[in-house]
This record gives structure tokens, C-alpha cells and sequence, in this order.
């Protein structure tokens, strides 16, 4: 039994969607070439790189990433290129530069927002008085005995 769900698992591990007819000839480039794409999106997928997308857009910038290489392109202007052409959304990491940096910090201030508001939270909770019991007036009392009577 363990070894048949050995063999299934190794039948779905997720197989890289490079296509035979877009592999480089020269192993150097095509490494550049696996490691650029492997910080690309697929605009289609968004969580995938594109070495793992069958996207139809993904096999064009797979192809566009060594169409550039071998142009004699190096690997940054290379994704100067695909980011200036698609936008920086192809990035599977983004920038800290321009607008992006609220981006970035917009988490950790949520976290940072919701720890105070937190600690203001108990602080008052613990500092509130306690419901006191009011005590019933001569009349209240009388008319709460008439009640319970009837």
C-alpha cells in the first residue's frame, strides 16, 4: 500500500511545461533561461511561474526570455525588457521601488494597527467597573411583592 501511494504521488508532482522545441541548444543560456522564468507569472495562471504554466502566454514569454538571452541580452536587461513590455504584475517578486513600497509596508502596519487596537481593547475592559446591583426602593419593592403575588 505504501508503495502505491508512493508512485501516485510521484505521478502528480507538477512536471515543468518547457516544451522540447523551446529548449536552447547551448546548456549556459538555457540555464539563464530556467532561472529568469522561474521569477516570471503567468499573466493567466497569476500563481504559477511560466516554466510551470501550459498556458498559451506563458510558452510566448518562455520563448520572448530566450529570445532575448540569445540576442546577447543579460538576464536583468532581459527582464527589463518583459516587465517594460507586460508590466511589473509578471513578476512573481515585485519591486520595493516606486508605489510598490506601500504595498510592502501595508501589511506589517495592518498587523501593527490591529496589535493596539488590541492592547486598547483590554486595557479598557480590564480597567471598566463592574455592573453594580441597584438597590430597590421601598416602593420598587413593594410593587415587585405585589407582582410575584398575582
Amino acid at each position: 500500500m505504501k508503495h502505491l501511494a508512493l508512485i501516485f504521488m510521484l505521478i502528480a508532482t507538477p512536471l515543468f511545461a518547457v516544451e522540447p522545441d523551446e529548449v536552447l541548444s547551448d546548456p549556459v543560456l538555457e540555464h539563464r533561461a530556467l532561472e529568469l522564468s522561474k521569477g516570471l507569472r503567468c499573466p493567466v495562471c497569476q500563481s504559477e511561474s511560466i516554466d510551470e504554466s501550459n498556458a498559451p502566454i506563458s510558452k510566448d514569454l518562455r520563448l520572448l526570455v530566450r529570445e532575448r538571452l540569445v540576442a546577447g541580452d543579460s538576464d536583468q536587461d532581459a527582464l527589463d525588457y518583459i516587465v517594460a513590455r507586460y508590466g511589473e504584475f509578471v513578476l512573481l517578486k515585485p519591486t520595493f521601488g516606486g508605489a510598490n513600497w506601500i504595498l510592502w509596508a501595508a501589511g506589517p502596519l495592518m498587523l501593527l494597527l490591529a496589535g493596539i487596537v488590541g492592547v486598547v481593547y483590554v486595557r479598557g475592559r480590564s480597567t471598566a467597573k463592574a455592573p453594580q446591583d441597584d438597590v430597590l426602593s421601598e416602593e420598587e419593592a413593594a410593587a415587585l411583592k405585589n407582582i410575584l403575588k398575582k
